[in-house]
């Protein structure tokens, strides 16, 4: 037999082609197998480069091994002689994985004995051709032929489609003759009117990465193992749910979620709390999750429970133990850690006494650790013998005291992902090593099998979004808690200000991709910038005051200044703030030495004030004993008035409210903190220790002295704030949301 490199490049492979192909162990032994059958049939010089080139797209696309031999005949036999042919063949098989497949249905549905004459062919496009007759006359060439291709083919479903094409392009030339000066000119672009039509945000974030199956259609994805029962199991599974897209959203209630999580919300989506280990879990943390979902704009289809399927949970267990697949082991944890744990000596305990003995642990006959339930399977990781079931005598916050074995995440994700009739089992990339062993319980138990389907996860530089380091943050006194506005963790997301929306526009910009994406902050903060511009009112607040008096105006007149909510959009409603003769300034916005470019309040330039119509003029600079300038006397007049318009209009407050504010930096100074490359001491030396300023006499203008906690606000020339929780009726407490953008006017 000849060598693999010359058997390929026989059959039509160019050498390169057949190199990459010897570089692909399971495509390189398919392909020799199916050349070695086609040979059978055709003699070893019988493979010509189109037999050969049918060959090789099957070999490649076909999922399903054992359905080679069969592929293989049908093409050696001249029965599948185009691409069109086979790509129907392909899906049919995907389509009919149990056996037998119904030769008669395969054939007929892949044109197996269709002969398409050259008569036919010319006689469709014939037809064609004189129902646009009148419009190719008009436009002649620039005509579009694809349209005369396409409804050809219409009729024609497994002609070779260069037959129909040279058939089109001589009955166009027979109409039209020779492509004349005007017809070779280029076509003018013309200035089309493009409708835009908004997608909604979910048909963003699928984009194409989301290529599900449709319900009952498990079989067609890659891995999924069909045993004997699972077209019975599928077709009960569709009885039940009706053809329902089923996904679900399973936190373990031991943390907060983070922002990588928001991604995987979507359609008719059940909120499962996988509360199986009763030592981790708090009640603060199913309250936040919950509202963490419903803030993200999700509401539940239905709140479940892995501890509501507890019996169910067990009866297959002993299912499981009574098939021969799990037993009772007694090694301790300690001896199953590292890469390569010795073998368990009591992997092939008899099935009765592993039943026996799994009885004695749901009873407490055994210390933690003395027993647990193992299944027999080795996973993608080469963990063996995975647990399924351990003994802890914790309360369970749910069912008190009646159990005292729980079972594992690796037994109950798929399990109840049967129960509940999932259909796509979403869940990051880091479960794809569990995914043979989801497949191998579900069909070890003859229950429906849902598919798993990872995604990569979402990750944000400068932060980290380990729960255990996050706990670690906190118990050091880093952070405040979960929700300290320098997290990425979504309820801190919300304290900082960050409105849902922008959150799942950010994720339907990243998408939803099978590769780990990392993204940086500022692509968030934009998103975030985008949103509060159009949703957040205007408001004015003074973080470091001057104190300014105006001289000409007398004390006790009060004029109301009406200020826009959204200054570019004056419908969208307005507030009143007061004028006095008090007002204060930002210190920076005045300078007693001038500067070359600064267009501020100076001795010598007088300043605007925004939205109230006055310019006004430094008379007098009152200074305290180190020289500071403390207060300003300075002189009002119309912004008519003045001699000149002022080179810029400044933000001011009058008879404001004392606030307080808090502005964030990153939490981290490297953008990999956990990474020991860039930060050999440990994410812990990283913190940033200048990540949070607080100003604590800061004054805000009155039109937010009723804002609601988490309301948001853009502070003229300064930022975005939300209204903090810590706020109370004596001081409002203001969080730094994100700053604006880059204003190349101020100085």
């Amino acid at each position: 037999m000849a060598d693999p490199l010359t058997l390929f490049t026989s059959i039509g492979l160019s050498e390169q082609k057949a190199k990459e192909t010897l570089k692909n162990d399971a495509l390189c032994s398919a392909l020799k197998d199916a050349i070695t059958q086609a040979q059978r049939v055709l003699g070893a010089a019988g493979v010509d480069k189109a037999t050969g080139t049918l060959l090789y797209t099957m070999t490649s696309r076909l999922r399903d091994p054992k359905r080679l031999g069969f592929l293989t005949d049908h093409i050696a036999q001249r029965k599948i002689c185009t691409e069109l042919q086979l790509a129907a063949a392909l899906e049919f098989v995907k389509s009919h994985p149990q056996d037998p497949i119904n030769q008669q249905e395969f054939e007929s549905l892949c044109g197996v004995g269709v002969v398409i004459t050259p008569e036919q062919i010319e006689d469709k496009v014939e037809k064609v051709i004189k129902k646009h007759k009148d419009q190719l006359l008009q436009e002649r060439y620039r005509f579009n032929m694809g349209l005369l291709m396409g409804e050809a083919r219409g009729g024609l479903m497994w002609a070779d489609g260069k037959m129909i094409k040279n058939e089109v392009d001589m009955q166009v030339l027979h109409l039209l003759g020779p492509k004349t000066e005007a017809d070779l000119e280029k076509k003018p672009k013309k200035c089309a009117i493009i409708f835009h039509t908004q997608k909604s945000l979910m048909d963003e974030l699928r984009g194409v990465a989301l290529n599900f199956h449709k319900p009952g259609e498990n079989y067609k994805t890659e891995g999924y193992v069909v045993t004997p029962k699972t077209m019975d199991l599928l077709k009960q599974h569709l009885e039940f749910t009706g053809g329902q897209i089923r996904t679900r959203f399973p936190p373990e209630p031991n943390g907060i979620l983070h922002i990588g999580h928001a991604k995987a919300n979507d359609g008719i989506c059940y909120l499962r709390y996988d509360d199986t280990n009763p030592e981790k879990e708090e009640e603060k943390y199913f309250t936040a999750i919950k509202d963490m979902v419903e803030w993200l704009g999700y509401k539940p289809y239905e709140i479940t429970h892995a501890s509501d399927n507890f019996q169910r949970l067990y009866d297959l267990a002993v299912d499981l133990i009574r098939r021969g697949h799990a037993y009772v082991c007694h090694q301790r944890g300690e001896e199953l850690k590292g890469h390569n744990p010795p073998p368990s000596p009591w992997r092939e305990r008899p099935a009765e006494e592993s039943l026996v003995l799994f009885d004695r642990m749901r009873r407490g006959l055994f210390a933690e650790g003395e027993a647990t339930v193992r299944m027999k399977i080795v996973m993608e990781d080469g963990k063996m013998d995975p647990v399924a079931y351990r003994i802890k005598y914790t309360a369970h916050h749910r069912t008190g005291d009646a159990w005292c074995i729980y079972p594992t995440y690796d037994y109950t994700h798929c399990l109840c992902d049967s129960i509940e009739n999932i259909t796509h089992s979403l869940c990051t990339k880091e479960f794809q090593a569990r995914r043979s062993s989801y497949f191998w319980l579900c069909n070890a138990l003859d229950v429906y099998c849902p598919v798993q389907w990872e995604y990569g996860r979402l990750n944000l530089t400068y932060t980290v979004v380990s729960k255990r380091k996050i706990i670690k943050l906190v118990e050091e006194g880093t952070v405040r808690d979960w929700d300290d506005p320098r997290l990425f963790t979504l309820t801190a997301l919300r304290r900082r200000g960050f409105p849902s929306e922008a959150i799942n526009n950010f994720c339907a910009k990243v998408g939803v991709t099978v590769a780990q994406a990392t993204m940086e902050p500022h692509m968030l903060e934009s998103c975030v910038r985008d949103v509060l511009n159009d949703h957040a009112p205007r408001a004015m607040a003074v973080l470091e005051p001057l104190k300014v008096t105006i001289a000409n105006l007398p004390e006790g007149i009060r004029n109301d200044v009406r200020v826009p909510d959204f200054p570019a959009n004056e419908f969208m409603g307005s507030h009143v703030i007061p004028f006095t003769r008090t007002i204060f300034i930002e210190q920076s916005d005045f300078r007693e030495v001038m500067e070359k470019g600064y267009k501020r309040l100076t001795p010598d330039q007088p300043v605007g004030l925004r939205h109230a119509g006055y310019v006004i003029s430094v008379q007098k600079v009152i200074k305290d004993a180190q020289g500071r300038a403390v207060e300003l006397e300075v002189h009002c007049c119309s912004s008519n008035e003045a001699a000149e318009k002022p080179k810029a209009f400044i933000h001011w407050v009058s008879e404001p409210q004392k606030c307080e504010i808090r502005l964030y930096e990153r939490l981290f100074l490297h953008k990999n903190p956990e990474d020991p490359s860039e930060v050999p001491g440990g994410f812990l030396s990283d913190i940033n220790p200048n990540s949070l300023q607080v100003i604590d006499s800061a004054l805000v203008d009155i039109s937010v002295s009723k804002a609601k906690v988490f309301d948001k606000f853009q502070f003229e020339r300064v930022g975005y704030f939300a209204l903090d929780p810590d706020s109370t009726a004596d001081k409002l407490v203001f969080n730094r949301t994100v700053t604006l953008k880059e204003d190349p006017g101020k100085m």
